[in-house]
């Protein structure tokens, strides 16, 4: 039977990997609605219609702080785990300790950028 270890250490890989692709993609999203409502100012759209993309512009950006909380208290818990398993790596070829290594330094690339 597997060790229950390795399987914790691929859902904490799971949940870094998840919140570090959500962060970004919200960061994406804000960008597209910033580039939409200079279009629609623009164009001389309706003001109404670019106050409502503002407000949605503003709750995607509420979002990327919690992402961001929510990603450096995941990668905190699996650098901790990683630390404490360490026994899991001795030959250097554990799959699931190497996969989790590279999503850390991943995740601190992606904790560097707001």
């Amino acid at each position: 039977m597997a060790d229950p270890r390795i399987k914790q250490l691929k859902i904490k890989t799971g949940v870094v990997r998840r919140v570090g692709k959500e962060k970004l993609s919200y960061r994406k999203e804000a960008d597209q609605q910033k580039a939409k409502i200079e279009k629609m100012k623009e164009e001389g759209k309706d003001i109404h219609d670019v106050r409502k993309m503002g407000e949605v512009l503003q709750e995607t950006l509420m979002m990327i702080p919690d992402c961001h909380r929510r990603l450096v208290a995941a990668s905190g818990e699996l650098s901790s785990m990683l630390e404490i398993e360490a026994d899991l790596n001795t030959d250097g070829e554990c799959e699931e300790f190497i996969a989790a290594e590279a999503q850390l330094k991943e995740a601190e690339e992606q904790m560097k950028v707001e």
